[in-house]
């Protein structure tokens, strides 16, 4: 486990010579990095996440007057919080490179060995979807992370073959992952650690914002402000998205100023309502409470109706109607709620409350699996 096949490593090399981030690193961190305005480089200057910047300040402050890199870094929670902008805050507070890459990119373990082979002492290596890496790349990050080490096998056959341990000068990996629970437990547990980021509320995403358009130098009211902060469903990147959305309108249809009634025009034109949804998510409550009754209904079946995939429901459109207490999971299906019959202007049948209360007692009640 983690020995890597010198001599394979260098046919998948010669084999693969426009690896994304061997030949273009300086392009991959100057995209993750061109816009201070959505990069803060200072843990101070990010947004949210009070508790978590508290303590990565701690780790970076003790790793300074130690003259050592960080301890490995695990951020993770729904996408759009972050994790990004907190990895490069890290990097730049430390004063050390950063190599930013996703997990799908590295497909073979050669791709990480050469990547590992570069680093720098003290460097930050950034991985985004880390729990999109392939077991066998994943293997070979154990011992790296673990001894600083990179175990190659050179030569071939029971006598030929022997085992090299190339020493890695000490470096930081910090992972970001929307599915923790996908994250195998040896890769989990070799973080020293883990930081779970929060939504935002409506004030801290209107400080995001603001720093945006003073860096776009473009007027915008506080009632259009508070207006795109509270559709932004308490994710920054949703609401740096509405907000260059807003400023699009606002420079080509009205006098280059974000007014209350631009920012209102912008988000119905992109059929976001008050309360954040998107068409599609209306469509999906919509197929749910008129074509189904409100439920329960299985998630295939609302895919094959809405003609999207399982995975998309289940990533995209649901975490946020969940959220919002618009839908409930049961063991049965999909069910609407009051709540989500109120948000379509349907009058809820209070038949369904007796029918749903008896649903999550039954559940209550069933015994765990394997239980008599």
């Amino acid at each position: 486990m983690g020995i890597l096949d010198y001599e394979a490593l260098l046919t998948d090399t010669e084999a693969s010579p426009t690896v994304p981030w061997i030949e273009q690193p300086e392009k991959e961190e100057e995209e993750a990095t061109s816009n201070p305005a959505h990069r803060p480089t200072r843990l101070a200057d990010v947004v949210g996440q009070a508790n978590v910047r508290e303590n990565l300040a701690i780790q970076v402050q003790a790793a300074k007057a130690r003259q050592a890199p960080l301890d490995h870094l695990l951020f993770y929670g729904p996408p759009g919080l972050g994790k990004t902008t907190l990895s490069l805050a890290i990097a730049s507070e430390m004063g050390v490179p950063i190599k930013v890459v996703t997990g799908p990119a590295i497909e073979r373990a050669g791709d990480l060995a050469a990547m590992l082979a570069e680093i720098q002492a003290k460097q930050v290596l950034f991985i985004d979807e880390i729990h999109r890496l392939p077991r066998q790349v994943e293997e070979i990050l154990y011992p790296a992370m673990e001894d600083f080490a990179l175990d190659l096998v050179i030569g071939k056959g029971a006598n030929g073959a022997r085992t090299v341990r190339l020493d890695l000068p000490p470096f930081t990996v910090v992972g970001a992952t929307t599915r923790l629970g996908m994250l195998s437990a040896p890769l989990q547990t070799r973080f020293g650690s883990l930081y779970r980021l929060d939504f935002y509320t409506e004030d801290e995403l209107g400080q995001v914002i603001s720093r945006v358009v003073r860096h776009d130098d473009v007027p915008i009211e506080p009632d259009a402000l508070r207006l795109l902060a509270g559709r932004a469903r308490g994710t920054p990147r949703v609401a740096l998205r509405l907000y260059r959305r807003a400023r699009d309108y606002a420079i080509a249809r009205e006098d280059g100023v974000i007014t209350e009634a631009a920012a209102q025009a912008a988000l119905t034109l992109l059929e976001i309502d008050a309360a954040g949804l998107t068409a599609h998510d209306r469509a999906y409550l919509g197929i749910l409470i008129h074509k189904f009754e409100g439920g329960p209904t299985g998630l295939k079946t609302l895919a094959a109706a809405l003609g999207d995939s399982e995975e998309t429901l289940e990533d995209v459109v649901e975490p946020y109607l969940l959220r919002c207490g618009l839908i409930e999971r049961t063991a049965r299906g999909r069910t609407a709620t009051r709540h989500g019959y109120g948000h379509l202007g349907v009058a809820f049948p209070e038949e369904l409350a007796d029918i749903s209360t008896l649903i999550r007692r039954a559940e209550r009640a069933r015994p765990p699996d394997g239980v008599a």
